[in-house]
């Protein structure tokens, strides 16, 4: 049961494909992004490939499907792999605020990056700020890819609300530290006096999170502290925001949108990819997730309703004694029934798989229904599927057989 035969996703060959640099997972929340970038990783390290992945999912579980203790911001190499093929993997968890640091500490004398890294409006603004992590994520891939150290780097996206704020953060962030609005919030230090400081507020009330702690003459002060070291330190982070978004355009690269197979997930997979068509960056296909299938789908879901209703029927009809040994049967809570045999008979068992035949056949239905939706409006986009797993993946040898679940297109026809 495949979405579309003539547009299926060969994961193995865009592994392989030394032009292959970047692989960019993206989605929506909670459709197995982390899983799916460990499991290509480790594909394309047993493959051969230097690998790295770069992941900012905070549960930590790449780490402990991998064997680590714990990932930070330095990658970290992945032991017990299969390195016959001269292959390595690392990974790494983005941390935010380290990375912003790192970047004041690159482009700063020793007292000037100390006055900014201590600066409290740099601090609301690394740990908080609306769109950094996502920018950090896109400065860290540019940090990795820079080094020409890996044959290839996997991120797995940022969970956001909206799939699509990870391709516009890093703009609005970028313009945010450009300047032109923090030089217009810096309008009141020179204008002065009441009017000047309710200037300021009206500013300040356009942003989020914990810059709403910081109050008054002490923000202002702040702010101009800040503007004044960064002016005259650094510059350019919209450059290097449309540096990354070539970096995402460039042909090294290749997205994957992750999604599962459930209305709101592919309405959500369907919008990135139109953006991503629309930015003209370079879709691989899409990769859905957690497929459920039967090994016996020529069963219909209406044909294992009506047998099961037979059995039953066949139950009340066919007891040996007929309706006067229902009329002679012990009455529920009596002694008698107590003692009465409570086994459920080969019947009811097989009444009782039928129906969860029946229930797994309706979904299989609906997810269909739900895959043919999507093709219908994106016939171009290549495919491969995952079976639903019976649990969660936690060691290299479940991310091992999710990355061959995904090269061969996944079966689930055939799962459990």
């Amino acid at each position: 049961m495949t979405l579309d035969p003539q547009a299926p996703l060969d994961v193995d060959p865009l592994l392989d494909d030394p032009a292959t640099r970047i692989v960019v997972c993206c989605g929506s929340g909670g459709v197995g992004k982390t899983t799916t970038a460990a499991a290509l990783g480790l594909r394309a390290a047993e493959r051969g490939r230097k690998v790295v992945v770069l992941t900012i999912d905070p549960a930590r579980r790449l780490a402990q499907s991998m064997g680590i203790d714990s990932l930070d911001n330095t990658p970290r190499r992945v032991k017990d792999i299969d390195d016959a093929a001269g292959g390595e993997l690392h990974a790494m968890m983005l941390d935010m605020k380290r990375t912003f640091d790192e970047i004041v500490e690159a482009h700063a004398d020793e007292e000037r990056a100390k006055a900014i890294l201590s600066n409290p409006f740099y601090q609301s603004l690394s740990a908080g700020f609306a769109g950094t992590q996502e920018y950090m994520a896109m400065e860290k891939l540019g940090q990795l890819r820079s080094r020409d150290e890996w044959d290839l780097i996997v991120v797995d996206t940022p969970p956001s609300r909206s799939a699509l704020d990870f391709l516009d953060a890093p703009t609005r962030l970028g313009s945010f530290l450009d300047g032109k609005l923090i030089r217009l919030l810096m309008a009141p230090a020179k204008v002065g006096g009441r009017a000047g400081m309710k200037f300021l507020n009206v500013g300040m009330s356009m942003m989020t999170g914990t810059l709403g702690k910081l109050l008054g003459g002490q923000l202002l002060r702040d702010v101009q502290t800040f503007v004044a070291a960064m002016d005259t330190t650094f510059g350019g982070f919209r450059t290097r925001a449309d540096a990354t978004y070539k970096l995402l355009q460039a042909p090294g690269t290749a997205f994957l949108v992750v999604a599962a197979p459930e209305r709101d997930a592919l309405r959500e997979a369907a919008y990135f990819v139109e953006r991503l068509a629309a930015e003209r960056m370079p879709l691989a296909g899409l990769v859905l997730n957690r497929v459920h299938g039967s090994g016996a789908g020529r069963l219909s879901a209406e044909r294992a309703l009506a047998a099961a209703e037979n059995l039953d029927e066949r139950r009340i009809v066919d007891q040996t004694g007929g309706k006067e040994e229902v009329r002679t049967a012990p009455a529920s809570g009596s002694p008698a029934a107590a003692e009465a045999p409570s086994d459920p008979t080969i019947e009811q068992l097989t009444a009782g798989l039928l129906r969860l035949h029946a229930e797994r056949m309706q979904v299989v239905a609906r997810e269909q229904r739900t895959r043919d939706r999507f093709t219908a409006l994106h016939p171009e986009v290549a495919v491969t599927e995952v079976a639903a797993l019976p649990g969660d993946v936690h060691d290299l040898a479940g991310l091992r057989d999710i990355g061959h679940r995904l090269a061969a297109g996944g079966n689930p026809a055939g799962a459990s």
